[in-house]
């Protein structure tokens, strides 16, 4: 019994020694600009750790999990004496706090860095309780590298529960992302023009609120209203065809029809209502040819539209902010920018030819307006650095958006684009730009939950700069979404699931299409989705679709080891567990279609002659059965937190791009290749069957 006791008070005087060499244990996101550890750890813990003390009169911000039971208190008993000093000589938004033995020490620059210093503060925390260590001896001096650092919220074409949109600020905000850019399209609950908003549109008084929480987290939600081009949302409307540039179109406005600015202003106007604390206000204007009138250009037609709707954003107090592709591409300097094959001297010599285009309008550019040079892809070439750079040359204001999810099906891939993030970040910090936007397409609508490894990246960058590789990140990433003991690669599955979803969107498709297209063919059972097995010819279609078969057995391999991790992961009582839900389930989605193919050839390579008895083709019989099940436990997951369908009187545009969720007013648009395989199977083998 004696030895007993001796062994457990030597275990706890070891365990609570805290003699540890390095802080591996503590990853924070982002990363902070200086950290020095003093090689000690203190005494303080989440238990000690309960009152704090303002040197200034300072009131503590607002707190999440691992602060938030901290209070006001006099001197004697606080472990935290905080204070704002604005004399600091740090960045906006910047602090410095120190961790000693007993004590710790926060100097903000303003609020804002109080409220970051106590994210800081709570992901230690946060560390030092899940390793049941105390904190370490630190002194850390932070600040963010780029002043301005939204995401973009892109809500066309679905929309999530209420309170998944309050739950996602305080999720950005302690990742220290400072602005939203949200894309109301037809969700906002218009009054000036009521025919505008959709049925499950939310009101102004909505939208209010939500901007009030987020401005008490520092973030400052802006509007984006689409104008001049992208107008479906509007143009759809029998009432207002007439403001319509090509009639049988609705995706632009004529710039010319003073109407079209009546109409554009009264959306304007109802979501700055909306935006009560935002300085911005986002006024489309990409991806837009116009009809030449009046002996006008195109890029003409363009600046008169962006000069009017930047002498509205003025009036209002607003800073307008367009993007900026189309003067590019009608002055002819735009191809360089996409394409990292074009040397350097090549571009020169196109943007030598081509940039008088540019000057003789150089007047005709707004001042007021931030030009956002948007490039998902290829943001570091030569190229687009020379276009930001003409926008500096020429004293007009340029901001940076690149991209967490653009065209990607069931999920974001290129590592959750995290190299191009990367670039963009370091590149926009490099040329002082106004800030950079992370945008995230709807258009093909994969749930949101799988854009927050892409929206944590944009964090770490656009905060911290070149100090994090790729795998450092991805290493942080995984401590903090499931926990510090899930940091190491053997739990990384996310890059891993990219091949199977990238082979999975034709897997079951004759020919590399847009999914969105089969809902538009006639006949797309004849059209887009494979051939099945001529039972009376075995072997033939085996031979013809061999590269398929052959993709959807190395799928299947991948597969098996993603959903070997996850459930590791899950067994272990991670954090956010809903996230790692949504992965399990479209992996479960890309299964089901690779198994398919193997059924199919199961069925095409067998040998027995009674129908009846085939057990392969017993296996086709019950694939139905299968995907319903499949769909039923995809929907139960996603619709914790999404909305799946759209009202009834809902009305779908034009779609000129082929969004694959504008397809559907239901939750079909998602399966469209196993709805129409299946109906071939039916039709094909009805007697079989």
């Amino acid at each position: 019994m004696r030895q007993l006791v001796i062994f457990l008070i030597t275990f706890l005087l070891i365990g609570c020694s805290n003699k540890i060499e390095n802080l591996d244990g503590f990853k924070l996101l982002p990363s902070v600009q200086e950290l020095e550890y003093n090689n000690d750890f203190s005494n303080l813990n989440f238990e000690n750790i309960k009152f704090a003390h303002s040197t200034n009169n300072t009131e503590l911000p607002i707190r999440f999990e691992f602060t938030n039971h901290i209070e006001n208190n006099k001197p004697s008993e606080s472990i935290i004496d905080y204070s704002i000093d604005s004399s600091l000589n740090l960045n906006q938004e910047g602090y410095t706090l120190n961790i000693t033995k007993n004590k710790i020490s926060i100097v903000a620059k303003d609020e804002k860095g109080l409220f970051y210093a106590f994210i800081t503060l709570d992901q230690l925390i946060e560390d030092s309780n899940d390793q049941n260590i105390n904190l370490p001896m630190v002194s850390i001096k932070d600040y963010p590298s780029l002043k301005f650092r939204p995401i973009h919220i892109d809500v066309k074409h679905h929309m999530e529960k209420k309170s998944y949109y309050f739950n996602l600020i305080d999720h950005l905000a302690k990742q220290k992302i400072n602005g939203i850019i949200v894309e109301f399209e037809d969700k906002l609950k218009y009054e000036l023009r009521p025919e505008i908003g959709a049925p499950d549109a939310l009101s102004i008084k909505w939208w209010i609120e939500l901007s009030e929480y987020a401005n008490q987290r520092n973030i400052m939600i802006n509007p984006l209203v689409q104008g001049l081009g992208h107008a479906s949302f509007i143009l759809k409307h029998k009432k207002n065809k007439y403001l319509r540039d090509v009639p049988s179109s609705d995706w632009a406005f004529n710039p010319l029809n003073s109407e079209t600015y009546d109409l554009q202003f009264d959306l304007y106007l109802d979501a700055i209502k909306a935006t009560p604390f935002g300085k911005y206000l986002h006024v489309g204007g990409d991806e837009v040819h116009l009809l030449k009138r009046e002996g006008k250009s195109e890029l003409e037609l363009n600046l008169i539209w962006l000069n009017k709707v930047c002498q509205f954003a003025e009036k209002n107090n607003r800073i307008p902010i367009f993007w900026d592709d189309m003067p590019l591409k009608h002055a002819g300097v735009y191809r360089p920018m996409f394409n990292s094959e074009i040397s350097k001297e090549k571009v020169d010599e196109i943007w030598e030819k081509n940039e008088l285009n540019l000057m003789q309008f150089i007047e005709k550019f707004p001042k007021n307006a931030i030009y956002m040079r948007w490039n998902y892809q290829k943001s570091d070439t030569y190229g687009n650095q020379k276009a930001m750079d003409w926008y500096t040359n020429n004293n007009l204001k340029v901001m940076g958006a690149t991209a967490g999810q653009t065209r990607w099906t069931l999920m974001p891939q290129n590592q959750s684009n995290i190299p191009q993030i990367r670039s963009f970040a370091i590149s926009s910090i490099e040329k002082n730009l106004e800030g950079l936007l992370l945008t995230l397409w709807d258009d093909d609508s994969p749930h949101f939950e799988l854009y927050k490894r892409g929206i944590a990246a944009f964090a770490q960058y656009a905060w911290s700069g070149n100090k994090k590789s790729i795998d450092e990140f991805k290493e942080i990433y995984r401590h903090r979404t499931y926990g510090s003991e899930f940091s190491h690669n053997e739990y990384a599955f996310i890059d891993k699931l990219e091949k199977p979803v990238g082979l999975w969107l034709n897997m079951l498709l004759e020919h590399k299409v847009r999914r969105a297209a089969i809902s538009k063919e006639e006949n797309p059972l004849e059209t887009f989705i494979i051939d099945l097995p001529d039972l009376e010819n075995k072997g033939m279609w085996s031979k013809k679709y061999f590269n398929k078969i052959e993709n959807a057995k190395s799928s299947l391999l991948i597969s098996k080891e993603i959903e070997e991790t996850i459930d590791k992961i899950m067994e272990n009582e991670p954090k956010n567990k809903f996230t790692l839900e949504v992965y399990k389930q479209v992996n479960e989605l890309v299964k089901f279609s690779s198994n398919i193919i193997i059924a199919l050839e199961k069925l095409d390579l067998s040998k027995e002659i009674d129908y009846s008895k085939k057990t392969e083709l017993n296996e086709i019989r019950n694939l139905e059965d299968k995907f319903n099940s499949l769909r039923k436990n995809i929907e139960e997951v996603y619709s914790k937190t999404r909305i799946l369908e759209k009202p009834d009187s809902y009305i779908l545009d034009q779609d000129h791009h082929n969004h694959p969720a504008n397809q559907s007013k239901n939750f079909d648009w998602q399966f469209f290749s196993e709805i129409f395989l299946l109906e071939k199977i039916k039709n094909n083998y009805k007697n079989e069957l």
